[in-house]
């Protein structure tokens, strides 16, 4: 969930001053104005209402810095939306229709439901081999109807 008086949008900046700060070091207004694809005007606009909330460090000209408060938004953001973009490709979603999904979904999770999906998602990531279930959702979406097997691992309580 969102912190309390902050909009989706202010969310979404904060993370791509974030992700920018940690690929190339440091946020400029030209290169979130690229990111999120807005004019530099708005950009500079949204900066200085973020500024004002405290959540960023801004001085025309200069790179923008994140605030401890700012970083710590933006962080929880990106995280969740790693999470889901990660999740959403588990299950078959194409990686740029999931990179879309997550854009949206990030700013309504609850934290429980947050901490759920991170645990669900490391525990794919780090299994040896594809779970079987997982092959059993791949089949079932390819062919609409339950494997074979599947059905024997149920009978046979494996």
């Amino acid at each position: 969930m969102r912190k309390k008086g902050m909009s989706e949008t202010e969310e979404d900046y904060l993370r791509a001053i974030y992700e920018l700060s940690e690929e190339k070091g440091y946020a400029t207004v030209s290169d979130v104005a690229q990111r999120l694809s807005v004019k530099p005007p708005s950009v500079t606009d949204m900066i200085k209402k973020l500024s004002d909330s405290g959540y960023v460090v801004y001085e025309p000209y200069k790179p923008i810095t994140l605030s401890e408060e700012g970083r710590e938004v933006a962080r929880s953001v990106a995280d969740k939306h790693r999470v889901l973009k990660n999740f959403l490709t588990i299950l078959g979603i194409d990686p740029e229709i999931a990179e879309e999904d997550a854009c949206g979904i990030e700013h309504h999770l609850h934290p429980d439901t947050t901490e759920l999906l991170t645990k669900f998602v490391e525990f794919i990531q780090l299994a040896p081999r594809q779970p079987r279930w997982l092959e059993h959702f791949n089949t079932y979406l390819e062919t609409g109807e339950l494997p074979d097997d599947m059905c024997r691992d149920v009978e046979d309580g494996t």
